[in-house]
């Protein structure tokens, strides 16, 4: 008798999507330096392309519309559907690494590495896009003054709000790469994807990756945004998505689903 698969559709059973995750988080921790670099530079320039269209979305329009932000979110899942669809190694994603190091397949060491090496290439790709969007000329007029005051509004908020949207944010983008592994077909990849990360962007979250973009994207518009500024947001925000991605996922599932019994 073939596996039941309570989803009732065709589509990785949940315990398959565990090991999947399981088995990935090996692959990710032997990757090279110079491939996880490589692959995590992609990583950010993707997450920053996201963000530069989601920014233009929302020229002209009121920030605080919901339809609008909704819009916004389903074009900024852009930056995730190419990190899965094309490869890359996204460091809010990788929270789920954890998975594998409580099952003993990869060793701490090995998870701060990889953290350590992708963060670092994501904000080189995510600033890497923003210099370029300024040479671009595109911060000129109407989308610089969009570009300064979504910078300006995450610049103001307080280190409780931070902590709390990062951690709701990363719960939604680790929910929308454990989808993305359930579908059989790039379309399935595709459609997972976008409902999570749209909402965390209509709720208006904290993904530490995208603000790589969005505080260099604000401060080369002329917002009065100081690197002291940027360094508090993304230190607070890396912390609470860590702890949304790390424990609100994958431990979350780690307790659901592994270890279990071969037969």
């Amino acid at each position: 008798m073939a596996d039941f698969n309570p989803t009732g559709l065709d589509a990785y059973k949940p315990s398959e999507i565990y090991d999947l995750v399981d088995h990935g988080g090996v692959q990710k921790a032997g990757l090279g330096i110079a491939q996880l670099l490589v692959l995590s530079v992609l990583a950010g320039a993707f997450i920053a392309l996201g963000a530069a269209a989601f920014t233009m979305v929302m020229t002209g329009a009121d920030m605080s519309f919901g339809p609008a932000r909704f819009l916004g979110g389903v074009v900024f899942s852009l930056g995730l559907i190419l990190v899965i669809v094309g490869g890359a190694e996204l460091f809010t994603g990788n929270a789920l690494l954890v998975i594998a190091v409580v099952d003993k397949l990869v060793s701490p060491a090995q998870l701060l590495r990889n953290w350590l090496v992708v963060y670092i290439g994501n904000f080189a790709g995510a600033v890497l896009i923003a210099l370029l969007i300024w040479l671009s000329g595109l911060l000129n007029g109407a989308f610089g003054e969009t570009a300064a005051k979504i910078g300006e509004y995450k610049a103001g908020l307080g280190l409780a709000e931070l902590f709390a949207r990062a951690i709701l944010c990363n719960i939604l983008v680790c929910l929308a790469v454990w989808l993305s592994l359930s579908a059989r077909s790039v379309s399935g990849k595709i459609q997972t994807i976008v409902w999570p990360i749209a909402s965390f962007v209509l709720l208006g979250l904290e993904h530490s990756i995208a603000n790589m973009y969005f505080f260099p994207q604000a401060m080369l518009a002329g917002a009065d945004i100081g690197g002291s500024a940027f360094a508090t947001n993304l230190a607070v925000v890396t912390l609470g998505n860590i702890v949304g991605g790390a424990g609100g996922v994958a431990l979350a599932y780690r307790l659901a689903y592994g270890p279990r019994d071969s037969g």
